[in-house]
């Protein structure tokens, strides 16, 4: 059976610690962190696969100053844990939201998801009524082209029910600086070395990598593709021009998709643009805050 992260263990090393809350809902255990000042408009932080709350370090005090903010760890991601397999599809994971944020009675004005998370902002909105602005940050919307959008789901769902795979990958990268070589190459950010050490962590523990492996098999965006155009939220998608996972061009493409989007450029960031320039990805939601809500700069 593989070892749980455990908060007294991995957790020393996680960033903004004294702002984490553990929440019991059912067979569901929840890692989520706080930020900012009740009464302030309120943003839901959503990170994308095999991240967790830590990559909102940089970001999430930034926004604090204007804003209350709530970053929960994804179902079966990090510190999170409870959930079944078949929940960590994207319908499945946006009621899991939806469910959480009925238990803490946080109504979200705004909605910042990162890579995945931007899908299942667009997925909450669609299923749950979420009708105000949504930030996507280096979205991962774009389907694969072709059968290729059946097959990568398909090998994921082969590799996640290998009880072998994720174990023997979490081992692969413990040895020396493999995994922070694993996230240059996959994202092209380069990292502080908390960040690091966090990706790390994450990386070599079986059990969340597991989870990863179970949001990639059940991950539909074929299925958001065609229902992107019943949404009237005001979106700005906000991409790094050097991302090595999700190409600019994909993201200028599913950007069209949408009915009310505003699409900008970061220049010379990857996959992580967010936690490589906290302070720029701030700017942009905090603008798009002000135009969207009427929130002071």
């Amino acid at each position: 059976m593989s070892t749980p992260l455990l908060w007294e263990r991995e957790g020393q090393i996680w960033p903004h610690r004294e702002h984490s809350e553990f929440l019991q809902q059912g067979p569901v255990r929840w890692h989520v962190q706080r930020f900012g000042t009740s009464g302030n408009p309120r943003i839901l932080l959503l990170h994308g696969t095999g991240g967790s709350v830590h990559s909102w370090r940089g970001l999430a005090p930034i926004l604090a100053e204007n804003f209350e903010i709530l970053a929960p760890d994804l179902p079966r991601h990090a510190f999170t844990s409870g959930h079944a397999p078949e929940q960590t599809s994207l319908v499945g994971m946006a009621r899991a939201i939806s469910e959480l944020l009925a238990h803490t009675r946080f109504a979200p004005d705004m909605l910042v998801g990162h890579s995945a998370g931007a899908a299942l902002a667009l997925q909450g909105a669609l299923d749950h009524g979420f009708d105000g602005p949504i930030v996507g940050l280096n979205s991962a919307l774009r389907p694969f082209p072709g059968p290729a959008a059946e097959i990568f789901p398909a090998i994921a769902k082969v590799l996640f029910v290998n009880p072998l795979v994720p174990r023997i990958f979490s081992k692969m990268a413990s040895f020396g600086g493999e995994a922070e070589r694993f996230i240059y190459r996959s994202t092209h950010s380069r990292l502080d070395q908390q960040g690091l050490d966090c990706y790390s962590a994450l990386i070599k523990n079986s059990r969340h990598t597991k989870g990863a492996l179970s949001m990639m098999a059940n991950w539909d965006l074929p299925t958001l593709r065609t229902r992107m155009g019943e949404l009237t939220n005001p979106i700005l998608m906000v991409h790094s021009d050097s991302d090595a996972a999700i190409p600019l061009d994909w993201a200028k493409e599913a950007h069209t998709w949408l009915p009310k989007s505003r699409f900008e450029v970061l220049k010379g960031l990857g996959h992580l643009a967010h936690e490589e320039a906290p302070e720029l990805a701030s700017k942009w939601i905090v603008d798009f805050a002000k135009e969207t809500l009427g929130t002071p700069a």
